[in-house]
C-alpha cells in the first residue's frame, strides 16, 4: 500500500508546477506588458491548495486562463493572511477584480465589496445582492444524481456511505442528488450519512469513512469533503472498499477503490468568468450564473476498478437521459 497523498506534497507539487508553467509563458502574450494585462485576485477557500479537490480545481482555472487569455493572477490562502477580510483587502489593491472561492469567505467578500462599492467582485458557491457582486453557483445536485446512479448499480450490501464535509445547505445539494440517484435504481438502498464538520481533515475523513464499512456494512462511499474526503478514498483502498469522488478525477487518489467522480469543474466556471469579465469591458452582464450539466461544468469521470456491463449501461443512460431532458427534477432540501 502506498502512503497517503500529503497536503504538503500535493502543494508542493502545485507550486512546483507554476513555476515551469510561468517560465514557459514567458515569451506569450508578445506586445503586452504585464501594465496593460488584467489582474484578477483569489482568495481561496479555508483549506486552501493541496486539497486534491475543491481549490486546486480552481487553481487550474486560473493557470488556464493565464496562459489562453493573457491575464495576470495572485491569490491569497487563510492561512497567510489570518482572516478572510484581510485577504480580500490585499488582493482589492492589486487587481482588476477579486474572486471568493467558497461559501465561507461570503461574509468577509461583502464586508470589503461594501467599502468598495465601484470594485467587481465575484463569488463561488453562493449568492449575494450586492451590486458590485457577481455570484456563480452550480447544479452539483445533477452530477451528485448520476454517481448516485452508479453506487446504486454497484452496490452489493445495498447499503451506501454519504460523507459531508460542513454541514450546510451547498452539501446538503449533493447529498439530495446523491441520494435520488441511488434510489431511482436501486430503491431498496439505504444511505448512510455523516458530516465531519471540516474541509481540511483526511484523518477523520478515514476514521468516518472506517466506521461506516465495518459498523454499517457500507460497501460505496460518496464524498463531498474536500481534503477531508481524501482520507475516506484512502480509507477505502484498505478495507477493499468502493469509493465516489468529487470535484475532479480523484482515481489517482486511490486507484483500487474510486469507480468514478462528480465532476465539478470549478477550473471551466473560473476561467469562463475571467473572459466574460475581459469580453465585456469589465462587465458581468448576469449576476447569477449557474454552471451545470448542459455547461459542461458538472459531470463524471470515466467507471473504472468495477465491471459496468451493457445492461449497467442501459439503465444508466436512461436515468441519465431523463434528467438531462428535463423529465426527472431533484427536490432540494
Amino acid at each position: 500500500m502506498r502512503k497517503p497523498v500529503s497536503r504538503r506534497m500535493v502543494l508542493r507539487w502545485l507550486i512546483a508546477v507554476l513555476v515551469i508553467s510561468i517560465l514557459a509563458g514567458c515569451g506569450s502574450n508578445t506586445g503586452m506588458t504585464e501594465d496593460k494585462r488584467v489582474h484578477v485576485g483569489v482568495m481561496l477557500s479555508d483549506v486552501g491548495l493541496g486539497d486534491q479537490s475543491y481549490s486546486d480545481a480552481a487553481f487550474a482555472g486560473l493557470v488556464s486562463a493565464r496562459d489562453e487569455l493573457g491575464i495576470v493572477f495572485d491569490y491569497r490562502e487563510l492561512e497567510q493572511v489570518g482572516t478572510f477580510d484581510q485577504g480580500f483587502e490585499e488582493l482589492v489593491q492589486d487587481s482588476d477584480m477579486v474572486i471568493g472561492l467558497g461559501f465561507q469567505v461570503k461574509d468577509s467578500l461583502e464586508t470589503i465589496a461594501k467599502k468598495h462599492p465601484d470594485f467587481p467582485f465575484v463569488i463561488v458557491d453562493e449568492t449575494s445582492e450586492l451590486p458590485n457582486v457577481t455570484s456563480i453557483t452550480f447544479k452539483e445536485e445533477e452530477g451528485s444524481y448520476l454517481v448516485g446512479l452508479i453506487a446504486g448499480l454497484k452496490t452489493r450490501s445495498d447499503k451506501v456511505g454519504f460523507l459531508g464535509g460542513v454541514d450546510a445547505p451547498l452539501i446538503h445539494k449533493f447529498q439530495a442528488g446523491f441520494e435520488q440517484g441511488l434510489k431511482a435504481v436501486n430503491p431498496d438502498a439505504e444511505l448512510v450519512v455523516e458530516y465531519a464538520g471540516t474541509f481540511g481533515d483526511a484523518e477523520l475523513g478515514a476514521e468516518i469513512a472506517g466506521r461506516m464499512f465495518r459498523e454499517d456494512d457500507v460497501d460505496i462511499v460518496y464524498t463531498a469533503a474536500g481534503f477531508t474526503g481524501v482520507g475516506a478514498l484512502q480509507e477505502a483502498e484498505k478495507q477493499h472498499k468502493l469509493a465516489i469522488g468529487v470535484d475532479t478525477d480523484q482515481f489517482f487518489v486511490a486507484e483500487k477503490a474510486v469507480v468514478t467522480s462528480m465532476m465539478k469543474n470549478v477550473d471551466v466556471a473560473i476561467r469562463t468568468a475571467v473572459e466574460t469579465f475581459l469580453t465585456n469591458n469589465g462587465q458581468f452582464p448576469e449576476k447569477q450564473i449557474v454552471f451545470g450539466l448542459k455547461d459542461n461544468a458538472i459531470g463524471v469521470a470515466p467507471i473504472r476498478v468495477v465491471p459496468f456491463g451493457p445492461e449497467d449501461q442501459q439503465q444508466y443512460d436512461e436515468f441519465a437521459e431523463k434528467l438531462e431532458a428535463g423529465s426527472t427534477v431533484i427536490t432540494l432540501p
